[in-house]
């Protein structure tokens, strides 16, 4: 019988290069398939972290922006990373429409903002990170998954 093990990590993050190091870090153990949904005020530091997990697999952060206007970046990488932003979206229906389910089980890590738009298209075993402004520059970064053993 499987059951479900939950881990979690907490890492401060004093600045933006840290917040990006940290995504980074983080990014080297993804693999196709895996979803990562971001938890976080407006100007939190999720985009920051998008820019640290896509230059694990080689795309340079500069190239990394929010896609709050267009739904959904793709970059290419040594594997794809799509970037989906769903702070904009009224349904749920409107992510099916741009294929979002082909995005999640397809070749690529995706990297979801405001994922509770989208709340039960996600997978449970997704990661979830939760970015909170504490100070000036400071950042509390919690990343938190669940999966069955």
């Amino acid at each position: 019988m499987q059951k479900n093990v939950s881990t979690s990590k907490t890492i401060i993050s004093h600045s933006v290069e840290e917040t990006i190091r940290t995504g980074y870090e983080f990014g080297k153990q993804l693999k196709p398939g895996d979803i990562i949904c971001l938890k976080g005020d407006l100007g939190a530091g999720k985009t920051h972290f998008v820019k640290g997990v896509a230059s694990a697999f080689g795309i340079k952060p500069e190239k990394v922006s929010s896609p709050t206007y267009t739904l959904i970046h793709e970059y290419s990488g040594r594997i794809p990373v799509y970037h989906f932003d769903c702070y904009r979206l009224e349904r749920e229906q409107e992510a099916l429409e741009i294929g979002a389910e082909e995005y999640f089980y397809g070749d690529g890590v995706c990297l979801i903002e405001w994922p509770e738009k989208i709340s039960s298209l996600i997978p449970e075993d997704a990661f979830e990170v939760e970015i909170n402004h504490r100070s000036g520059s400071e950042r509390e970064i919690i990343i938190h998954q669940n999966k069955q053993e």
